[in-house]
């Protein structure tokens, strides 16, 4: 039988699929199914400061007579704030305690000092890893990118002064040099990327003129980008250990993220569309093919196609379809 060993920031996975995190890894039932069903680690629903804030605003303009008393305020919102702290590091106890898999926490902060502080607390709560899941949108024209990118080495930095469990860092791929970033985010003390979060995305409704969200799901057509980062930057920084994320949706896509050199790769859209047993079809898929290449080990094929080892490497740079086209007519 193939073997699917694999290890991910120190961590040891019987294979190389995890759960990524979304509502799906929000409770204890559904993380004991996920690991059930095959996955080999899975990371938690993203602590979110901002939704936080937001539960404790809700509290707050709750009733009209709040507002008179200050005091009476500041307990609501301390209170509001530490148990919504107090149920996500309760889901990560028990989450250690009902299964066998690594257990992945991830955080979503606004204020710089709440990266390390919430950090510090997950560790405690007995977590095997940290993912950081960083994203400001760079709208402002006075702030260079380097400004920007550089806000990421810093929370990286800071979280790893404070801990000592390994810390992943799931970014999106909206940056003008990703080589560099990442180069500069393991330089930093992070010991993953992950590549690429899917993020919330503007609609029109055009029947009421107003926002809506775009289909948060995934198809398998997105994983794309991150199929052609992952080989370039697995190529050009070959100690750096990638997560590959965002449309992978059967087998095809774990074993292409492989061969581009993912050390893992995270699903969620298709857990959602195809449901649990869909991870099971994955590794049959992925054993199938190593059976077919006399594949004994993951590491075996894992960076086969990557930028450093392939014949033609700028195939991974080419960006237009001039030959595709001029033979159309």
């Amino acid at each position: 039988m193939a073997n699917f060993a694999t290890n991910y920031m120190g961590l040891s996975l019987k294979n190389p699929i995890v759960a990524g995190s979304s509502g799906l890894t929000n409770s204890v039932k559904q993380i004991q199914q996920l690991e059930e069903a095959g996955v080999g680690a899975v990371v938690l629903k993203s602590l979110f400061e901002e939704q936080i804030s937001i539960d404790t605003n809700s509290v707050m303009n709750t009733g009209n007579e709040q507002n008179t008393y200050p005091e009476a305020e500041d307990y609501i919102q301390n209170y509001t704030r530490m148990n919504s702290i107090s149920k996500y590091l309760e889901l990560v106890k028990e989450a250690k305690k009902a299964v066998d898999i690594p257990v992945i926490a991830s955080v979503n902060c606004v204020n710089a000092s709440d990266w390390s502080n919430f950090a510090k607390e997950i560790e405690a709560a007995g977590a095997d890893a940290l993912e950081l899941n960083i994203y400001e949108l760079p709208v402002d024209r006075n702030v260079s990118a380097d400004s920007y990118d550089k806000k990421y080495y810093d929370i990286v930095r800071m979280v790893k002064r404070k801990v000592k469990i390994p810390i992943a860092v799931k970014i999106g791929s909206n940056f003008s040099n990703p080589v560099r970033v990442v180069d500069q985010i393991h330089a930093n003390g992070a010991s993953s990327v992950v590549l690429f979060n899917k993020f919330y995305t503007p609609d029109f409704d055009l029947e009421k003129l107003e926002f809506t969200s775009a289909d948060v799901m995934s198809t398998p057509l997105d994983i794309y980008p991150g199929l052609r980062w992952t080989g370039i930057i697995k190529g050009k920084l070959p100690k750096a250990q990638i997560a590959a994320s965002t449309g992978i949706h059967d087998g095809d896509g774990v074993i292409k993220q492989l061969l581009a050199g993912a050390q893992v790769t995270q699903i969620c859209s298709t857990l959602y569309l195809n449901g649990f047993d869909v991870v099971k079809g994955m590794l049959t898929e992925l054993e199938s093919f190593m059976k077919k290449w006399s594949f004994e080990n993951i590491e075996d094929f894992r960076g086969r196609m990557s930028y450093r080892n392939i014949d033609s490497p700028a195939i991974y740079e080419r960006s237009q379809f001039m030959k595709y086209y001029s033979n159309k007519k």
